[in-house]
């Protein structure tokens, strides 16, 4: 059996001809935490980038070794031509980032700074404590 297709040089040739193409530059990428973590003799140290948001907008939950860093975003770009707007993008949404260390961290003594769009954390190590020997009875 035999299948013809008809083929009309012109369907191609005009496709999208008529349509203007519309330049929306690079959409916004989605955010992400950047951090460095250093291992001190008594603390780790983290340096986590968020730029962008707001001090409020942070939490840290700190949970024996893991640590976790959430921030909600909000980023908004608008591009003008005189009085019209040409586009406007927004971007709402969380981001997080959880991460492991290798001792577990005294919470109570734990410290974080914000400032320039730099979270500090501060996350002193809990001091090792003794194996304890059973006695069986």
């Amino acid at each position: 059996m035999n299948h013809l297709t008809r083929l009309d040089p012109f369907d191609d040739l005009f496709r999208g001809f008529f349509v203007r193409p519309v330049d929306m530059g690079n959409p916004p990428q989605q955010p992400s935490i950047r951090m460095d973590v250093k291992e001190e003799a008594d603390a780790y140290k983290v340096h986590a980038e968020l730029p962008g948001v707001k001090k409020e907008d942070i939490h840290v939950t700190i949970d024996g070794s893991q640590v976790s860093i959430a921030a909600e975003v909000r980023q908004e770009k608008e591009v003008k031509e005189g009085e019209r707007v040409l586009r406007a993008e927004r971007y709402f949404g969380k981001i997080a980032r959880s991460f492991q260390l290798a001792q577990e961290i005294d919470d109570g003594q734990a410290v974080a700074k914000f400032s320039d769009g730099v979270l500090e954390l501060t996350l002193p190590k809990r001091a090792a404590t003794a194996s304890k020997r059973l006695t069986i009875a």
